[in-house]
């Protein structure tokens, strides 16, 4: 993974565009897994953990889509994706939202070990949409799947 990561900062840097993630179930190991690399400063303007609704609120998801989609959504994580890209005036925005491993007692609805994924492209107003049921048996490998997958998703894109 950590060659994909490579390749993801070395094509930023040099179209100069830059990328901010708003992560839910993956508690910012894509942040993490960027700023292993050398070079991510010059390419990661922000990132934010919103494990919560609240928080998810806070930056900019409007509640009526959690409300009418679930905080487990494609809606969700477009949201997530587009304001994290708006806030941090970033290029590329990724929104990550799913459960993995868990009952979430106040959010009730979503299917266990899915997790939402959006890339949204702000210079071409593009949204790039995924998600994936993950069926490993521990958080972190489950986590590490949705890393890989985001890595192998902004190649494509960019």
């Amino acid at each position: 993974m950590d060659s994909k990561l490579k390749e993801i900062i070395e094509i930023l840097t040099l179209k100069g565009k830059f990328i901010s993630t708003m992560e839910s179930c993956t508690g910012g190991g894509v942040a993490n897994a960027i700023t292993n690399i050398e070079g991510a400063s010059e390419v990661l303007k922000f990132s934010a953990v919103t494990y919560s609704n609240e928080y998810k609120i806070k930056m900019g998801v409007r509640a009526e889509v959690i409300d009418k989609y679930s905080v487990y959504s494609d809606e969700t994580a477009k949201e997530m994706s587009r304001n994290i890209a708006i806030f941090a005036n970033a290029n590329y925005g990724v929104g990550i939202t799913g459960k993995l491993n868990r009952l979430d007692k106040n959010n009730l609805y979503g299917e266990d070990n899915r997790v939402f994924i959006s890339i949204y492209d702000r210079d071409e107003d593009k949204y790039y949409e995924k998600d994936v049921v993950v069926d490993k048996a521990s958080r972190k490998e489950n986590k590490d799947v949705v890393i890989n997958l985001i890595a192998d998703e902004l190649l494509k894109i960019l």
